[in-house]
């Protein structure tokens, strides 16, 4: 079974019970390159393999913010 999510607006088809670590690794997007959002929520490099990803999950992908 299968569940349909959108990554930074574009639709993706996951094995249901997939996280966003598996979402990562799928991809092949280097984890420490990329900051996570769930439905608009952050979502720590810690929390990702907890993450379970839903029917209808939007995951957005963006470059993490380094402060100086």
């Amino acid at each position: 079974m299968n569940i349909q999510i959108l990554i930074d607006e574009q639709p993706r088809e996951l094995p249901a019970g997939s996280n966003l670590a598996e979402l990562l690794a799928l991809l092949q997007r280097e984890p420490r390159s990329v900051a996570t959002a769930v439905n608009g929520r952050f979502v720590a490099r810690e929390a990702r393999p907890a993450t379970m990803l839903a029917e209808g999950d939007q995951v957005l992908l963006f470059q993490p913010i380094v402060g100086g």
